[in-house]
């Protein structure tokens, strides 16, 4: 059963990646049941917040936009996208709403995430806590996606180069991050390659 609460924290969904072991293919536009994954991802964003929804994108023109058609989102190109995720984490979370307490990270290639992951991880954040982290996990307790950050932090992902995806900033945050888990491993799933994709779909079947 879905979450029916919404969330008033934005989300952002980082999507400026080149899919560079896809061999040509983009994998976030694979279909999955009858939708692009960006797209599925973006709509469950959308449907779970109150909130800004900011997509990070490869700077226009890319096939990438065509998939958000009448998405009420907020498209952020990312100019610099080939230098690694942290150049769309700086982009993105400078354009946030100055008045945000937290903000949600999500990654656009994690196929098995669900609408109600990410309620579960939005409705556990406690901001009258100590706490400056809320970050998905699998069943089993491994980190994973997606991650809450809270406004505190903000300042940090200014100064990030790279492609480290903000791991330095949950290190230094270290005893005040709290794990929510999913169910199975889909807070860590996501899929590189056409022989990743060929095996998730075997899998499903």
């Amino acid at each position: 059963m879905a979450l029916s609460v919404l969330s008033d924290l934005p989300i952002i969904l980082l999507a400026a990646g080149q899919s560079s072991r896809m061999r040509g293919a983009d994998k976030l536009l694979e279909d999955i049941d009858g939708i692009p994954l960006l797209r599925r991802l973006a709509d469950m964003a959308c449907a779970v917040t109150r909130g800004s929804v900011l997509i990070a994108l490869p700077h226009p023109p890319h096939p990438r936009y065509q998939c958000l058609d009448a998405l009420a989102a907020d498209r952020v190109a990312v100019p610099d996208a080939h230098e690694g995720m942290n150049a769309s984490l700086r982009t993105a979370v400078a354009a946030l709403p100055k008045d945000a307490p937290a903000a949600m990270l999500l990654l656009a290639d994690l196929p098995d995430l669900t609408q109600d992951d990410l309620s579960t991880v939005l409705h556990a954040v406690d901001l009258t806590s100590d706490t400056l982290v809320w970050r998905g996990a699998t069943q089993d307790g491994l980190p994973g996606h997606p991650i809450v950050f809270s406004a505190a932090l903000f300042r940090e992902f200014s100064t990030l180069v790279g492609d480290g995806g903000g791991r330095d900033i949950v290190a230094k945050a270290a005893g005040r991050v709290m794990l929510v888990p999913l169910p199975g491993d889909r807070a860590r799933r996501d899929l590189d390659t056409p022989e990743d994709w060929a095996n998730w779909r075997i899998g499903r079947k």
